[in-house]
C-alpha cells in the first residue's frame, strides 16, 4: 500500500489516505473546497457552522470505505458476490478505489456559498433546468483531473479511467458490476448523509443529526 497519511477528524477520528488519495486531494480542484462553507451562509444564524465541504468530503470517503468494507467482510456476502456477480479479490479492491476516489470528489463542482448559490447557475441549453454542482463535479473530473487519476503512477495496476469515477458519481453508468456499490454514496442509507448529519449536528450544536453510525455499520445488509 505504502505511505499513509492520517488526517484527525473531529467526527470520525483519524481518516488515512494513501499517496494517491494525497494526491488527489493536494489537486487545486480540491482544494478550493477548503474555500467553500458546508452550510453556505448558515453561520449567520449559527456561528459555529464554519466546517467546508473539504472536510466533508474526506468524512464521506471514510464512511463509504467503512460500509463497503462491512459489506465484504461477512462471509455470507462474499460470497454471494464472488458466486454471482463474479467477483474476486482483484475486483474488490479495484471497486473500493473507485467508491473511494469517486466519494472524494462527489462535491467538487459546489459552487461559493454552496447550495445557496445554485440559483445563480445558468440554465442547460433548451431546458427549463438550471445545471447544478454535480454537473460541474462531473466536467471537473473528466477534464481537469485526468492528470491525477488516469495519468498517476499508482494507476498502473487499477487503470481506472475519469470516465468510470464521473459516471459512478451521476448514476448514467447503467448496472455494471462496479455500478452494484454506487448506494453507498447516493442512496437511501448512504455515506454522504450519514457524514453530513452528523458533521451539521456537531458544527451547529443542535442535536436533530445525531445517530450511532457504529451501530448503523455494524447492521449494515
Amino acid at each position: 500500500m505504502g505511505k499513509t497519511i492520517e488526517i484527525r477528524d473531529p467526527i470520525h477520528g483519524f481518516i488515512v489516505l494513501d499517496e494517491w488519495e494525497r494526491d488527489i486531494v493536494n489537486h487545486w480542484v480540491f482544494q478550493r473546497l477548503r474555500r467553500i462553507r458546508q452550510l453556505g451562509l448558515t453561520d449567520m444564524v449559527y456561528p459555529g457552522a464554519m466546517h467546508t465541504r473539504f472536510e466533508h468530503s474526506l468524512g464521506v470517503m471514510h464512511v463509504a470505505t467503512y460500509m463497503f468494507n462491512e459489506l465484504i467482510s461477512r462471509k455470507e456476502n462474499k460470497e454471494a458476490l464472488m458466486s454471482e456477480m463474479r467477483f474476486d479479490e482483484q475486483g474488490f479492491e479495484r471497486d473500493r478505489r473507485i467508491l473511494r476516489i469517486a466519494s472524494l470528489l462527489h462535491d467538487i463542482g459546489h459552487a461559493p456559498f454552496s447550495h445557496a448559490a445554485e440559483e445563480l447557475m445558468p440554465s442547460v441549453p433548451r431546458s427549463k433546468n438550471k445545471y447544478k454542482h454535480e454537473d460541474y463535479s462531473i466536467k471537473a473530473i473528466l477534464f481537469l483531473m485526468k492528470d491525477v487519476i488516469e495519468d498517476h503512477p499508482d494507476n498502473e495496476n487499477c487503470k481506472i479511467k475519469v470516465c468510470e469515477i464521473a459516471d459512478f458519481i451521476s448514476g448514467k453508468s447503467g448496472f455494471s458490476r462496479t455500478f452494484f456499490w454506487r448506494d453507498l454514496l447516493s442512496g437511501h442509507l448512504d455515506a454522504d448523509r450519514a457524514d453530513y448529519l452528523l458533521r451539521d449536528s456537531y458544527h451547529t450544536g443542535v442535536a436533530y443529526g445525531e445517530f450511532d453510525l457504529p451501530r448503523l455499520l455494524k447492521t449494515l445488509r
